[in-house]
C-alpha cells in the first residue's frame, strides 16, 4: 500500500496542501469545518506525516544515539532504562548499540550515528577507546555529545562521572578499617580512565595507611569477567596465601572470586574479606552477600539524557553552550564479605 501525501487529500476535498497542512495542525485561520474534513479524511485513508520531510524542515531528527560497551551488564542495563525513559518523557527515541569493548566497531557505530543524523550522541567509551578521532568527528560536527562512566578527559564535550579515585580508595580504606593489612586488587584494563582512577585510588589508601605496595598483589582483567575472578582468586591465593583482602574492580569480578573462595572452603570475611564495585544485583544474592561501591547507574542516565538535551536545546536556539563535567556520589554498601 503506497503512502498517502498531503497532495492527495488536498485534491480530494479541492483546497490547497497549505491548506491541509494548517487544518493537520490546528491552525486558527483555518475554519473548523475545513479541520473536520481534512482529519476524517486523512484518518479514513491513514495518513501519516513524513518523518523525513518533517526532519528536513525542522533540522531535528528526534532520535538520540546510545553507544555502550555492554548490555547485559547491571550497570548499563540501569541506564539504558532512565535514558528510554527521559527521552520519552522529551519525545526523543533512542538507538542503542552495543561496543563489545571494540574500538573498530565504536567507530562504525559513531559513523552510522552520524549519517542517520540523530540530534545528539550518549557514549560510554570501550575499554580500547580513548580520545580518538571518531570522538573528535563529533565534536568537529558540532553534535551535542555527552560521555559518562567510561570517558576521554581530554575531549571536549560534558561528561557524567563519578570519582572513581576516591570510590576506590574509599573501598580499600573499608577493608584496612575491616583489620585488613595484606590487600589485593584485581583492576580492570589498562586503559580505561575509570579502571587507571580506582587503581590510584587503591595506591593511595595503602600509602596513607603505611602499608607498603606490593605490584605482585595486583591483577588486570582483559574482559573484566566472572571467570577472570575466579582464575585471579586462585593464583592469589596460591601466590600470597597470607592475603587477607581484595578490592575487585567489579561485583562481577568479586563474584568470580567468592565462588572460587566458596569452592575451596575459604571462609569469607574469618580468611579474606572482599568488596567490589557498582552494587549489582548479585551483590546480594551471593552468600556471603558482597560489600560493595554503589555507583549511581540510574541517576547517571538520567543526568547524561538531560545533559545531552541541555545542548540540543542551545543548538537548536543557535545558543551558546560550554560543556560541563556532572560529579555524581558514591558510598559504601557494607554486607557480610567484609564484616570485621
Amino acid at each position: 500500500m503506497k503512502d498517502i501525501t498531503l497532495k492527495e487529500i488536498a485534491t480530494t476535498l479541492g483546497i490547497s496542501i497549505t491548506t491541509v497542512s494548517k487544518a493537520l495542525k490546528d491552525y486558527s485561520d483555518v475554519s473548523e469545518t475545513t479541520k473536520k474534513a481534512v482529519k476524517e479524511l486523512a484518518l479514513n485513508l491513514n495518513y501519516t506525516p513524513n518523518s523525513f520531510a518533517v526532519n528536513l524542515r525542522t533540522k531535528e531528527s528526534k532520535t538520540i544515539g546510545l553507544i555502550i560497551p555492554e548490555v547485559s551488564h547491571y550497570f548499563f542495563s540501569n541506564i539504558i532504562k532512565s535514558i528510554i525513559e527521559e527521552a520519552e518523557k522529551n519525545g526523543y527515541l533512542v538507538i542503542i548499540l552495543q561496543s563489545n569493548e571494540s574500538l573498530e566497531l565504536e567507530k562504525k557505530q559513531v559513523e552510522l550515528l552520524i549519517n542517520k543524523r540523530v540530534d545528539g550522541i550518549l557514549i560510554s567509551l570501550s575499554n580500547e577507546s580513548n580520545n580518538d578521532s571518531h570522538i573528535q568527528e563529533i565534536i568537529d560536527r558540532k553534535i551535542p555529545l555527552v560521555m559518562f562512566d567510561k570517558i576521554a578527559k581530554l575531549a571536549k564535550c560534558s561528561k557524567v562521572i563519578i570519582d572513581d579515585q576516591k570510590a576506590g580508595f574509599d573501598a580499600t580504606q573499608h577493608l584496612i578499617d575491616s583489620g585488613c593489612k595484606k590487600i589485593a586488587h584485581i583492576r580492570g584494563p589498562l586503559n580505561p580512565q575509570n579502571s587507571i582512577d580506582r587503581y590510584l585510588g587503591y595506591k593511595k589508601a595503602l600509602e596513607k595507611n603505611n602499608i607498603p605496595f606490593d605490584s605482585k598483589l595486583v591483577y588486570t582483567c582483559e574482559k573484566v569477567s566472572f571467570e577472570e575472578g575466579k582464575e585471579f582468586a586462585k593464583q592469589l591465593l596460591e601466590d600470597h596465601p597470607d592475603v587477607d583482602g581484595l578490592f575487585a574492580i567489579t561485583d562481577l569480578v568479586a563474584v568470580g572470586a567468592i565462588d572460587y573462595c566458596n569452592s575451596k572452603g575459604i571462609k569469607i570475611p574469618e580468611e579474606l574479606k572482599i568488596i567490589g564495585f557498582s552494587n549489582w544485583f548479585m551483590s546480594q544474592v551471593i552468600k556471603p552477600n558482597l560489600s560493595t561501591i554503589e555507583q549511581p547507574s540510574y541517576e547517571m542516565g538520567i543526568t547524561a539524557f538531560n545533559l545531552l538535551l541541555e545542548e540540543m536545546t542551545c543548538r537548536k536556539e543557535e545558543e551558546k553552550f560550554v560543556p560541563k563535567t556532572i560529579e555524581l556520589e558514591t558510598n559504601i554498601v557494607v554486607r557480610t564479605s567484609s564484616e570485621s
